[in-house]
């Protein structure tokens, strides 16, 4: 695997490509904005890894560029603790992933091995329909009625779950072991993120996630 990481800690950068080349995995390392950006316009990395605070360019600026590009090679962004908003930004802007520093190692490390499996998951060309909904994962389309839009590939792994088999609650456990492949440290505030999104996206559906308190989430006609 050979990934990218764009990330202006030097000594960060300098361990992580250090640990990942035990692991196989090929770092090729960005230590400012604008090296990150041209980078990131090569396609040959099967994850890129982009810190939102970066000088010069920023993290959202680098994954923004590479959408508008149609470069769809999955993204994790590193975020802090406090940038929530910069944080839903990035989902909007088609990253698939992310990870609130400090972090442990082995969870990027399992991340970036569950975003490099997608990416080489071979498509069936099957779409996915409940009720007024249909999701295409390989244009990443979700529809609503007449109207579809493009949608971040962590959304659309759980939209696809809920359609799959609607009427049907999915516990936390279940959707993280979907979502990241692995077990991870992940914080159920990952999860309503992308709830949340979806949410937004299904309010002029027939359809609605609800929360079954305690448990989980299922996806209803209304």
């Amino acid at each position: 695997m050979k990934i990218l990481i764009v990330e202006d800690e030097v000594k960060l950068t300098q361990a992580l490509q250090f640990l990942l080349k035990k692991q196989k995995i090929d770092a090729e390392i960005a230590n400012d904005g604008e090296e990150g950006l041209m980078l990131s316009e090569k396609e040959i990395y099967d994850v890129v890894v982009l810190d939102i605070m970066l000088p010069n360019v920023t993290g959202l600026e680098i994954l923004e560029n590479m959408r508008k590009k149609g470069i769809s090679t999955p993204v994790l962004m590193l975020t802090a603790k406090d940038t929530i908003d910069d944080r839903v930004k990035g989902l909007d802007l088609g990253a698939d992933d992310y990870l609130i520093k400090p972090f442990a190692t082995k969870e990027l490390i399992a991340r970036i091995h569950a975003l490099g499996r997608r990416k080489n998951t071979e498509y069936k060309g099957e779409t996915f329909k409940f009720g007024d909904l249909e999701y295409d994962p390989k244009n990443l389309t979700l529809g609503v009625g007449d109207s579809s839009e493009k949608i971040p590939k962590k959304e659309g792994d759980l939209i696809e779950m809920l359609i799959n088999r609607p009427n049907q609650v999915f516990t936390r456990d279940q959707i993280i072991d979907r979502l990241w492949g692995l077990e991870t440290d992940v914080l159920e505030n990952n999860i309503e993120i992308y709830v949340h999104h979806l949410r937004k996206r299904l309010e002029k559906s027939r359809c609605r996630i609800e929360t079954v308190r305690g448990i989980g989430y299922i996806l209803k006609e209304k």
